[in-house]
């Protein structure tokens, strides 16, 4: 099955709290050398049949209207090919 994903992350002018914590804990954790963390969200949509450009389209809409907040967050949409 053709999956869809979309990938959401904070807009760079936007803080990130949980990023920042996931790095504060990384050199208690033992692990050095991350200067930067922004944390998101990943969606997997898996679709019947071809994903053709007017699915795209709806996935576009469907990620600026649901899945993110575009006041804050910018997306990017692409086809995972199986494995």
């Amino acid at each position: 099955m053709p999956r869809v994903v979309v990938d959401v992350m904070p807009k760079p002018e936007i803080l990130d709290p949980q990023g920042k914590a996931v790095l504060g804990a990384l050199p208690r954790l033992g692990f050095s050398g991350v200067t930067d963390v922004r944390q998101g969200k990943r969606f997997e949509l898996e679709f019947a049949g071809e994903v053709t450009e007017a699915v795209l389209a709806e996935v576009h809409q469907m990620a600026e209207t649901l899945l993110s907040n575009p006041v804050i967050e910018n997306f990017t949409v692409h086809v995972e090919q199986p494995a």
